[in-house]
Protein backbone atom coordinates (compact mmCIF):
# COMPACT_ATOMS: atom_id res chain seq x y z
CA UNK A 1 0.00 0.00 0.00
CA UNK A 2 2.15 2.80 -1.31
CA UNK A 3 1.23 6.40 -0.67
CA UNK A 4 -1.00 5.73 2.32
CA UNK A 5 -0.04 7.44 5.53
CA UNK A 6 -1.62 6.16 8.72
CA UNK A 7 -3.41 8.69 10.87
CA UNK A 8 -1.23 10.22 13.51
CA UNK A 9 -2.25 9.08 16.93
CA UNK A 10 -2.73 12.27 18.88
CA UNK A 11 -4.53 13.21 22.02
CA UNK A 12 -6.46 16.46 21.95
CA UNK A 13 -7.01 18.80 24.76
CA UNK A 14 -9.09 21.96 24.84
CA UNK A 15 -6.05 24.07 23.89
CA UNK A 16 -5.45 22.04 20.68
CA UNK A 17 -9.11 22.19 19.72
CA UNK A 18 -9.09 25.99 20.10
CA UNK A 19 -6.04 26.32 17.84
CA UNK A 20 -7.65 24.11 15.18
CA UNK A 21 -10.77 26.31 15.27
CA UNK A 22 -8.68 29.49 15.15
CA UNK A 23 -6.63 28.26 12.18
CA UNK A 24 -9.72 27.31 10.19
CA UNK A 25 -11.62 30.50 11.09
CA UNK A 26 -8.91 33.06 10.37
CA UNK A 27 -7.55 31.35 7.25
CA UNK A 28 -10.94 31.33 5.52
CA UNK A 29 -11.06 33.99 2.82
CA UNK A 30 -13.77 36.63 2.73
CA UNK A 31 -14.74 35.53 -0.74
CA UNK A 32 -14.09 31.92 -1.53
CA UNK A 33 -13.20 31.26 -5.12
CA UNK A 34 -16.30 31.47 -7.25
CA UNK A 35 -17.41 28.20 -8.74
CA UNK A 36 -17.22 28.25 -12.52
CA UNK A 37 -18.75 25.86 -15.04
CA UNK A 38 -17.91 25.94 -18.75
CA UNK A 39 -20.10 24.03 -21.19
CA UNK A 40 -19.41 23.31 -24.86
CA UNK A 41 -22.69 23.82 -26.70
CA UNK A 42 -21.41 23.25 -30.23
CA UNK A 43 -21.33 26.73 -31.74
CA UNK A 44 -20.45 28.41 -28.44
CA UNK A 45 -19.12 27.93 -24.94
CA UNK A 46 -21.27 28.96 -21.97
CA UNK A 47 -19.43 30.06 -18.84
CA UNK A 48 -21.42 30.29 -15.59
CA UNK A 49 -19.69 31.76 -12.54
CA UNK A 50 -21.37 31.89 -9.13
CA UNK A 51 -20.70 35.31 -7.63
CA UNK A 52 -23.07 35.70 -4.68
CA UNK A 53 -22.95 38.95 -2.76
CA UNK A 54 -21.74 41.02 -5.70
CA UNK A 55 -23.78 43.60 -7.53
CA UNK A 56 -23.60 43.89 -11.31
CA UNK A 57 -21.69 47.16 -10.89
CA UNK A 58 -19.02 45.38 -8.79
CA UNK A 59 -18.07 43.03 -11.66
CA UNK A 60 -15.60 43.89 -14.42
CA UNK A 61 -14.94 41.92 -17.61
CA UNK A 62 -11.69 42.80 -19.40
CA UNK A 63 -10.07 41.43 -22.54
CA UNK A 64 -6.27 41.46 -22.70
CA UNK A 65 -5.10 39.79 -25.89
CA UNK A 66 -6.35 36.20 -25.71
CA UNK A 67 -7.30 36.45 -22.02
CA UNK A 68 -10.69 37.22 -20.53
CA UNK A 69 -10.33 38.55 -16.99
CA UNK A 70 -13.29 38.43 -14.62
CA UNK A 71 -12.81 40.53 -11.50
CA UNK A 72 -15.11 41.74 -8.78
CA UNK A 73 -14.71 43.85 -5.66
CA UNK A 74 -17.19 44.42 -2.86
CA UNK A 75 -17.06 46.31 0.41
CA UNK A 76 -19.72 46.97 3.02
CA UNK A 77 -19.88 48.54 6.45
CA UNK A 78 -22.43 48.60 9.21
CA UNK A 79 -22.16 50.99 12.15
CA UNK A 80 -24.32 51.25 15.22
CA UNK A 81 -23.73 54.03 17.76
CA UNK A 82 -25.28 54.77 21.12
CA UNK A 83 -26.81 58.14 22.09
CA UNK A 84 -23.35 59.56 22.87
CA UNK A 85 -22.01 58.71 19.41
CA UNK A 86 -19.83 55.87 20.68
CA UNK A 87 -19.68 52.62 18.81
CA UNK A 88 -21.67 49.71 20.13
CA UNK A 89 -20.92 47.63 17.06
CA UNK A 90 -18.96 48.36 13.91
CA UNK A 91 -18.52 45.78 11.20
CA UNK A 92 -16.76 46.03 7.87
CA UNK A 93 -16.23 43.45 5.19
CA UNK A 94 -14.26 43.46 1.96
CA UNK A 95 -13.98 40.85 -0.73
CA UNK A 96 -12.37 40.68 -4.12
CA UNK A 97 -12.04 38.06 -6.80
CA UNK A 98 -10.14 37.77 -10.05
CA UNK A 99 -9.79 34.98 -12.55
CA UNK A 100 -8.64 34.76 -16.16
CA UNK A 101 -9.54 32.45 -19.04
CA UNK A 102 -7.95 31.71 -22.41
CA UNK A 103 -10.29 32.92 -25.16
CA UNK A 104 -8.02 32.30 -28.16
CA UNK A 105 -10.70 30.09 -29.78
CA UNK A 106 -13.54 32.56 -29.06
CA UNK A 107 -15.01 35.27 -31.30
CA UNK A 108 -14.34 38.03 -28.76
CA UNK A 109 -16.38 40.63 -30.69
CA UNK A 110 -19.59 38.73 -30.02
CA UNK A 111 -19.30 37.77 -26.34
CA UNK A 112 -22.56 38.36 -24.44
CA UNK A 113 -22.76 38.70 -20.65
CA UNK A 114 -25.66 38.57 -18.19
CA UNK A 115 -25.71 38.72 -14.38
CA UNK A 116 -28.80 37.41 -12.64
CA UNK A 117 -29.43 36.04 -9.13
CA UNK A 118 -25.72 35.89 -8.24
CA UNK A 119 -24.69 34.02 -11.39
CA UNK A 120 -22.62 35.58 -14.18
CA UNK A 121 -23.36 33.91 -17.53
CA UNK A 122 -21.17 34.49 -20.57
CA UNK A 123 -21.98 33.27 -24.08
CA UNK A 124 -18.66 32.77 -25.83
CA UNK A 125 -19.22 32.06 -29.54
CA UNK A 126 -16.50 29.97 -31.16
CA UNK A 127 -14.38 31.40 -33.96
CA UNK A 128 -15.42 30.11 -37.34
CA UNK A 129 -12.77 27.91 -38.91
CA UNK A 130 -11.22 29.67 -41.86
CA UNK A 131 -12.07 27.71 -44.98
CA UNK A 132 -9.39 28.18 -47.63
CA UNK A 133 -10.74 29.76 -50.78
CA UNK A 134 -10.91 27.53 -53.82
CA UNK A 135 -8.67 28.60 -56.65
CA UNK A 136 -6.97 27.19 -59.68
CA UNK A 137 -3.20 27.08 -59.90
CA UNK A 138 -1.46 28.09 -63.07
CA UNK A 139 0.98 25.70 -64.67
CA UNK A 140 4.15 27.28 -66.04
Amino acid sequence: MYGLTPFEKRTYDLFDAFHDFEDNFFNASAVSGCKTDIKDEGEKYVLEAEMPGFEKEDIKLDLDGDRLIISAEHSASNEEKDDNGKYIRRERSFGSYSRSFDVSTVDIDNIAAEYKNGVLTLDLPKKQAAVPAARRLEIK
